[in-house]
């Protein structure tokens, strides 16, 4: 009869030890899932451990990554686009003090006259400097060529066909007389060819065939940014006397006055080539500030943009969060729980091993 109630004891006491020993296993479990959740404050570390809230998050998550290079290129752009409104900045300051200077170059002296042109002809060393201005690596009046420099010898500009054609030109004022220097001029400054134009390859094109930095600020939507070396970028350059580009008209009329010589004062052509070039200069200011606050207008958009998008991306990230995220108060008050509630259970099974049928019989 012991021996029954010992098979039987001894059977029931394997089924308890089994009993325990699974459930410290499903406790064990619980504890390896909160301190990982402890540890990196995620549910899961894979889609599957979300159940069936992965979906939220994968849907969600590609929208954000897709929000937050939208942010990324229009913060790239309107860096640069700053950058370029400070070059311009000094670029009209620049073309407003020898317009300036126009109303009065007819009634310099001589030795005055050649101080305006030594101005000048620096003024246009500076330029074509500006015109190279950079953010980080890039080439802010570079267009979509943007790698290169849209000058490329800003420094040499005074030795360049460019200005030695021009210099040529107004030499022989005397000679050719106002009305055809200011066309030889015009049609220096304008022309695209080799050894003549200033500019790069790219930018020696057609202004049909240059564009500005396109930057992308949604999957089908996209904003022209930023400002051309040769060419304008929102608005037309108009009047009597202009290459159609405010850029090089100014380079034109930095050029001619730079060429200019105090021999020529008394020459009956001096006087009309300066109301050309006053002309000329005047159109330069003008379409530029528009083209400027076009820019600027540009900007504000792109800032505006930025703001909606980061304002989706936040509330895109609290979705997420919400599946993805473990609640850290929440998991630490039930880590602490759980590795109680395995302390107990290692303890059961600790006591139940030493059981014996003298433990439950009578003395």
């Amino acid at each position: 009869m012991s021996g029954a109630i010992g098979a039987a004891g001894s059977g029931g006491g394997y089924g308890f030890n089994a009993t325990l020993v699974a459930n410290a296993a499903n406790v064990h479990q619980q504890l390896n899932t909160l301190t990982e959740q402890a540890s990196t404050g995620l549910v899961a570390q894979t889609y599957a451990g979300l159940g069936s809230s992965a979906e939220v998050s994968l849907n969600l998550n590609p929208q954000i990554a897709a929000l937050q290079t939208y942010k990324s290129n229009i913060d790239q752009a309107n860096g640069s686009m700053q950058v370029a409104q400070t070059a311009m900045t000094q670029i009209q300051q620049i073309a407003a003090t020898f317009t300036a200077t126009i109303p009065n170059l007819n009634g310099l002296n001589p030795s005055e006259v050649d101080s305006v042109a030594a101005n000048a002809r620096s003024a246009l060393t500076q330029l074509a400097g500006l015109l190279d201005t950079q953010n980080g690596q890039v080439y802010v009046f570079g267009g979509q060529d943007s790698g290169n420099p849209p000058v490329p010898n800003p420094d040499s500009i005074l030795t360049s066909g460019f200005y030695t054609q021009i210099n040529s030109a107004v030499s022989a004022l005397s000679t050719n007389g106002a009305t055809a220097t200011a066309a030889s001029t015009l049609a220096i400054a304008g022309s695209n060819a080799a050894g003549t134009s200033p500019f790069s390859a790219y930018m020696s094109q057609p202004a049909s065939a240059l564009a500005a930095p396109v930057v992308q600020t949604g999957a089908t939507t996209s904003v022209q940014t930023g400002l051309l070396a040769s060419a304008n970028s929102a608005v037309p350059s108009t009047g009597t006397s202009t290459t159609g580009s405010y850029m090089r008209d100014l380079m034109r009329g930095l050029a001619t006055l730079g060429s200019l010589s105090s021999s020529q004062v008394n020459d009956p052509n001096f006087s009309t080539l300066v109301q050309d070039t006053g002309t000329s200069l005047n159109g330069v200011v003008n379409a530029m500030a528009t083209d400027v606050g076009v820019l600027g207008n540009t900007q504000a958009s792109l800032t505006a943009t930025q703001t909606q998008l980061s304002d989706t991306a936040t509330a895109l990230t609290s979705q997420v969060s919400s599946v993805q995220d473990a609640d850290m108060a929440t998991t630490l008050s039930q880590l602490t729980a759980v590795q109680t509630q395995l302390q107990e259970s290692y303890r059961m099974i600790s006591g139940a091993s030493s059981m014996s049928l003298m433990n439950y019989l009578p003395t």
